[in-house]
């Protein structure tokens, strides 16, 4: 791709002017200038120009509210609106996650950037499109369906004068309304839309020339620390600033409430700042005990109950059931585990807070830092620079907070960079999750009745309180915030008599957010597994079991393609096999999901291989099949994939929180371990592409299999099943050699 794609020159370009980005399209007409008291271009979703313009040499520049965290939809954004608007790619150029210059089209989550977003993008591109073929047709005096449009061109299709983009939309604006019932482009005539075209960021990220978020410098800034309490709960009762006086550089102590930091010129310095401030704690004790954390989970009150399914007479279908099946699972804290720990930097200058971010939410981040600081919303700018690492609401956001505390304190730009335990040990988490399941068959084996619990906090996808704000005693939220993680708790099976209850708990252990595929992968794995003990009940073929119950066409489909893909062999489960002189057993699981149970369909066949003397377990191998309905790029669908086996996978076989009576005590990889490259499987991918259909998601839906086809595939090994993640040495051995409940 071109130089000009390339988002180090976006990011470097954010540096310019003393740490203010100034974006002026020269358009014959008055530029779009980001100074004074906020934004004059316009960001409404209803407007065309909130997402495109065109430049004097018929470039466009593409604004979009949705990010790339890595997972390649900058891309698929050009993609799109390239497509859309007959030009090649390399005259795109995307910005996004600006909240002055980009439209709010709601947070990076949920696997909606390509559905949601990108399908806004793709009405506001037909729509630029529609209008070009209008204005060309006025000054022409030939009908717009005479027209054709290419390359930057509009001309007559019987030939004649042509006009370039530029001369049509001179002075650089559309000044037409979103047109939601335009027609957008056949997909016969796709040339970008469907093809594996090249991710414009990985050139950059593979020569080191990419600007990550902990890259950006701004003139004149100043580094901070946070100096974390000793325990969550605990208040600061004294600090000795003459503890830190003769370390060279130090720019002021800030204090505010229990929030406390050190500011210094350079970075190191205020490391070593934070070590050796000597600072007065209160004790607090509030957590639970982590050994009896699942005890504290069934005695939490409960606020609510969210039935998500009601069919039958479940009761009485189950106490009149030949056979029936009990079963519980639980799902553990899991930190996010970002590679790179958050990074923020913020400024106050003329008025104005800016914040460099590389929040998925920047857009609701401003609302945050509004409330914070009391500054009206179009004095406060923040501006997404790509982190490394995000997989849901980190510590991003909270950076931020911290950054823009200390500034306005200090009264210069501050950089403020998280440790590792700072990430560990103080981002939100996911919360656990405990599952009650029963389920009773007919005299045939199918499950005639189904009844589920679910022992999740209440809430639902809002702002997470900023650790900062909450420290400070400043205006923050108080809401819990884990996500909607009651998705996937009903079933995508059509079983007679089923009941899906959601027992929503009044708080949980800490400070709850969503992390990648959030409800969706624990509830999944409950059903699915349980599903899988249901089939072994029956001696029926886990395969069979699920086709017979599902009455969705394409949810059959990739059960059976993930079938062919991996020479599924049919029958029950555990399959007889000999174990061979190294103790090594294999087996091999199912799972499958209907996202949400309205759009992406995945099926997944994991293969494990489980040493019955130690307990390890190993997945060298992983099929999914994936129907995400209309494709926007093949090889990013397929990379969204990849990382999410990879990433479940270590979340199933190895993380967990730590904590004792007072903070986490998983600080670093030691304690926190995630998967290795020796560990990282092989994965065997193959996508269903429906180019008529509207694209669904596919940032998150393969991860909700990944735990139950490795919980299906131990059993199918060892004959001992799995309900508890992570599916540590220690579990899988003592399931091994103690009592087998099938």
């Amino acid at each position: 791709m071109p130089q000009r794609m390339h988002p180090t020159v976006s990011r470097r370009s954010l540096l310019q002017g003393g740490g203010t980005l100034v974006v002026a399209f020269t358009m014959g007409g008055p530029a779009w200038s980001r100074g004074g008291t906020g934004p004059s271009k316009p960001n409404e979703l209803t407007q065309v120009d909130s997402f495109l313009s065109i430049d004097v040499n018929g470039d466009v520049t593409l604004f979009t509210g949705k990010v790339d965290l890595g997972t390649g939809v900058r891309t698929a954004m050009a993609q799109i609106a390239a497509d859309e608007l007959d030009l090649p790619m390399a005259r795109v150029t995307v910005v996004q996650g600006d909240t002055d210059l980009t439209p709010d089209q709601g947070p990076t989550y949920s696997s909606l950037s390509i559905q949601k977003g990108g399908l806004e993008v793709r009405r506001a591109a037909a729509t630029a499109r529609a209008r070009l073929l209008s204005v060309a047709g006025e000054r022409l005096g030939v009908i717009p369906s005479a027209l054709v449009s290419e390359d930057g061109i509009v001309r007559p299709k019987a030939g004649g004068k042509a006009l370039t983009y530029a001369e049509l939309v001179g002075h650089g604006s559309f000044e037409v309304a979103l047109d939601k019932e335009v027609v957008t482009k056949n997909p016969d005539d796709f040339k970008l839309v469907g093809k594996s075209v090249p991710r414009v960021d990985i050139p950059g990220k593979a020569t080191g020339r990419f600007t990550y978020m902990q890259d950006v410098r701004v003139p004149g800034m100043v580094h901070a620390r946070v100096v974390r309490p000793p325990a969550i709960g605990a208040t600061l009762q004294g600090v000795d600033e003459s503890s830190v006086a003769d370390i060279p550089g130090l720019v002021k102590v800030v204090r505010k409430g229990n929030f406390l930091a050190v500011v210094a010129e350079r970075e190191w310095a205020a490391i070593k700042a934070a070590d050796a401030i000597k600072a007065r704690w209160s004790t607090w004790e509030g957590l639970p005990e982590q050994a009896k954390l699942w005890d504290h989970v069934r005695a939490t009150k409960v606020n609510k109950d969210d039935v998500r399914s009601d069919v039958g007479d479940t009761d009485a279908a189950l106490s009149k059931s030949g056979r029936t099946l009990e079963a519980t699972y639980d799902f553990a804290i899991h930190t996010h585990g970002s590679i790179g720990p958050s990074c923020a930097v913020a400024e106050f200058k003329d008025g104005r807070l800016t914040c460099w971010s590389a929040s998925q939410m920047t857009h609701e981040l401003r609302k945050q830092l509004v409330a914070m600081t009391g500054l009206a919303p179009e004095a406060v700018r923040c501006i997404y620079v790509d982190g490394a690492g995000c997989y849901g609401r980190n510590g991003h956001e909270d950076a931020a907070a911290d950054a823009v505390l200390v500034a306005r304190a200090v009264g210069r730009p501050v950089r403020v960079q998280w440790s590792r335990a700072d990430e560990h040990g103080w981002d939100p988490k996911g919360p656990p999750t405990l599952i009650d399941l029963k389920a009773g068959l007919d005299a045939e084996g199918n499950v005639a009745a189904w009844s589920s619990s679910f022992l999740v906090p209440e809430g639902a996808i809002g702002n997470v309180p900023l650790v900062a704000a909450t420290l400070a005693d400043l205006p923050h939220e108080t809401k819990i915030s884990p996500g909607n993680i009651i998705q996937n708790s009903a079933l995508p099976y059509a079983f007679p008599n089923v009941r899906t209850v959601c027992h929503r708990l009044a708080n949980t252990p800490f400070r709850a957010s969503w992390i990648r595929t959030p409800g969706r992968m624990q509830n999944t794995f409950a059903n699915e597994a349980f599903l899988d003990e249901c089939a072994a009940a029956a001696g029926a073929d886990p395969l069979d079991y699920r086709v017979r119950a599902l009455k969705e066409p394409r949810g059959v489909e990739v059960l059976k393609r993930v079938a062919d893909l991996a020479n599924w062999q049919g029958g029950p489960t555990p399959r007889k096999r000999e174990q061979g002189d190294d103790g090594v057993l294999r087996g091999r699981g199912l799972a499958y999901v209907r996202y949400e149970l309205y759009r992406t369909y995945v099926a997944a066949v994991a293969e494990v291989e489980v040493d019955r003397r130690t307990g390890m377990v190993r997945v060298p191998r992983f099929y999914v099949v994936q129907d995400c309905g209309q494709i926007i790029n093949p090889d990013g669908v397929r990379n969204q994939i990849e990382g999410n086996v990879i990433q479940t996978v270590s979340r199933v076989l190895k993380e967990e929180v730590t904590f004792d009576r007072g903070q986490v005590t998983s600080l670093d990889w030691a304690s926190y371990p995630i998967i290795t490259f020796p560990e990282v499987p092989e994965v065997v991918i193959e996508l269903v592409d429906r180019p008529r259909d509207e694209p669904w998601g596919s940032g998150e839906p393969s991860a909700a299999i990944i735990p139950a086809a490795v919980s299906n595939a131990i059993f199918d090994a060892t004959g001992a099943r799995m309900r508890s993640v992570p599916f540590t040495p220690a579990k899988v051995k003592a399931q091994i050699e103690g009592p087998r409940r099938q």
